[in-house]
Parts: C-alpha cells; structure tokens; sequence
C-alpha cells in the first residue's frame, strides 16, 4: 500500500485504486483529538467518545482528502449485506446521524465522500473506472457469511453497468488469520459462504482460527473481480496503529475509510 500525510494525520492507499479520478484512504487511529481509549482519530460517535472530537477527527479526515463533511454519506452498520445507492441528491436530505442501515455504498456521483468505520472488520473499496464507480463495503465475519461483497458487485452492475471484470477492490487492514480465534461453529458458517478453504488449525490451540483476508478475496474473485489488493495488515496486532475491538476488549475507538470520485 502507498502511505500518505497530511498534517500529522497518517494514512494508506490501495496502488491498484490510487490514481486520476478517485482519491480514497485507509485513516490509521494518528492525528486527531479523542482521548483515552479512542486516542487519538476515533471516527465513531457509537463507542462512548465526545461529540465534539468525533466531529474535529472528521472534519480533519475529509481536509486530508481535499474534501469536507458535508459532502459525504456514511450508514449505520448492522453486519448485514444491504447496498444503498447514492448519488448526490441524498446530501441535501442526509439526516445529521447519517443512520441509514446498511453495510456498502455505491455511486457515480464525483465529490460524493462514501465513509465507514471499522475496529477489525474488513474493509473493502471498490473502484470501475470504465464507468468511473466507486463503492464501500464493511465485512465482519457475519457480512461475509450474509454475502455483502458479492452483492456490492451486484448493485455495481445492476445500477451502473459495472462488469466485474473491470472493478478493482482493495481489502484493508483487519483483524488478520493470526488473531481471529472462533469457535467451531463459527468457523464452519464462514466456510461455508467461502469458495476456498479459510479455516486455521493451530497447534496446541483449543479452537480454529479464520483468515477473513482469504475468505473476502475468496468471495471477490468469484464474484468475477481479477484486480484484488490485500493490505495484510491485522489489527489486533497492530494496536500502536489502528483500533482492535477484539485485542482492546471493546473499549476503544473505529479508524476510518473514505473513498471519492473527483
């Protein structure tokens, strides 16, 4: 991935989505005001941070992408695999919590900031330059196991004429096959919605572990996508960097990701 900086604030890009016409990045937890366990770029006002520093760690996220607040959308999570279409109509009526329910947003609307937070899901972006299209996508185990990143490609084609061969996707830093212990039962409904193996056995360890980085590739590349990036980066062992739900027992912040057509 490609590192960037812009006023203390650090964050990565895909090479492969990085270029003329889309500007995006994967926001590390650096650079912003949030104390105490959200220290210090917390994007989420659902973790028990402060209004008012949530609102400076956005403002200053969408200036590093030469864009502000106002001119983006995000949606409340719910580990579903609903795709809301957006276009830029939606900004004049987007309500001030942005809390409508769902897990990936597409458009075609260039200057329209799609956004998402994440402290060990997987975090997708997609990018059609054939038909300048862009998407976002939030991938817990249970959004992979509901199918979001096919039916992200699906909406793509259906509302913009994508061909899935022409999308790129980007799968950012989460918890990596090292860290994500689960319990058999968990393990197997994650195979099962995974075209190849994904499944971990450890010696000595009482439980399987699952590699979400191969099951979205996985899920992705039989959706028909060829161009599929994986930063490899787990963040339950990169606390210093990024918010870990799992490694920070629940008492901790959500890093953002933000994609645009320009």
């Amino acid at each position: 991935m490609i590192q960037h900086a812009h006023k203390g604030l650090n964050y990565l890009g895909f090479e492969s989505i990085d270029g003329a016409g889309v500007r995006h990045g994967v926001f590390t937890r650096h650079g912003g005001v949030s104390e105490g366990p959200y220290a210090s770029l917390n994007l989420s006002r659902s973790t028990g941070d402060g209004a008012e520093p949530v609102r400076e760690n956005r403002r200053r996220m969408f200036e590093a992408l030469g864009t502000t607040p106002e001119r983006s959308l995000t949606s409340w999570l719910v580990h579903g695999n609903n795709v809301r279409v957006l276009d830029e109509s939606m900004l004049a009526h987007k309500p001030d919590s942005d809390d409508a329910h769902a897990d990936a947003m597409i458009t075609r609307s260039r200057g329209l900031a799609l956004t998402l937070r994440f402290a060990d899901c997987v975090p997708v972006v997609f990018f059609d330059p054939a038909r300048a299209a862009i998407g976002i996508a939030h991938a817990g185990w249970v959004g992979i196991e509901n199918g979001v990143l096919e039916a992200t490609v699906q909406a793509m084609a259906a509302a913009f004429g994508s061909r899935p061969s022409d999308i790129r996707a980007g799968i950012g830093p989460s918890i990596g096959p090292e860290r994500f212990e689960v319990g058999v039962d968990v393990a197997e409904r994650i195979q099962h919605a995974a075209p190849e193996p994904v499944i971990v056995h450890r010696e000595g360890a009482p439980r399987p572990f699952v590699d979400l980085w191969r099951a979205a590739a996985a899920q992705l590349r039989q959706a028909g996508l060829v161009s599929i990036e994986t930063a490899g980066i787990c963040t339950a062992a990169g606390t210093h960097d990024w918010f870990s739900h799992r490694a920070e027992k629940g008492k901790t912040g959500r890093f953002g990701v933000a994609i645009l057509l320009v």
